[in-house]
């Protein structure tokens, strides 16, 4: 048995209903009608995985509690509708003091989902800590 399975089916159009291990449901459009599209849901999924990553690297530095994390993302696209940008804005309630660009690097190596992106799409992330 794999550790991820996806039963992915669309009936007709755009629309993919997907079932992630058997109990998640997700509905994907290409044409942002009936749901989000596959760029909006890598976007999402990107800044999801990457805000617990954030909270482990801080921990690994000492900052037990950060407080909340928010992470505005802004995506491009080129004229073929591909990613062909991704920045993240991320406020921190708790200070992260002089180690904010240490904590970043390190949250991105342990993000899955920077992993697995191709280097030239993996986010620019600047951060506000304190706020």
């Amino acid at each position: 048995m794999a550790d991820i399975e996806v039963e992915s089916t669309c009936e007709e159009g755009y629309t993919v209903e997907s079932v992630i291990n058997g109990e998640w449901e997700l509905i994907v459009d290409a044409l942002s009608e009936n749901g989000p599209s596959p760029n909006e849901v890598l976007a999402a999924d990107y800044a999801s995985c990457y805000i617990p990553a954030l909270r482990v690297a801080a921990d690994k530095y000492g900052h037990e509690d950060i407080g909340s994390v928010n992470v505005d993302v802004a995506a491009e696209l080129d004229e073929d509708d591909d990613l062909e940008s991704i920045d993240f804005h991320v406020e921190v309630e708790e200070s992260l003091a002089d180690e904010e660009q240490d904590i970043i690097e390190l949250a991105e190596d342990i993000c899955h989902v920077h992993s697995a992106l191709q280097d030239e799409l993996h986010a620019e992330i600047t951060i506000e800590s304190g706020v």
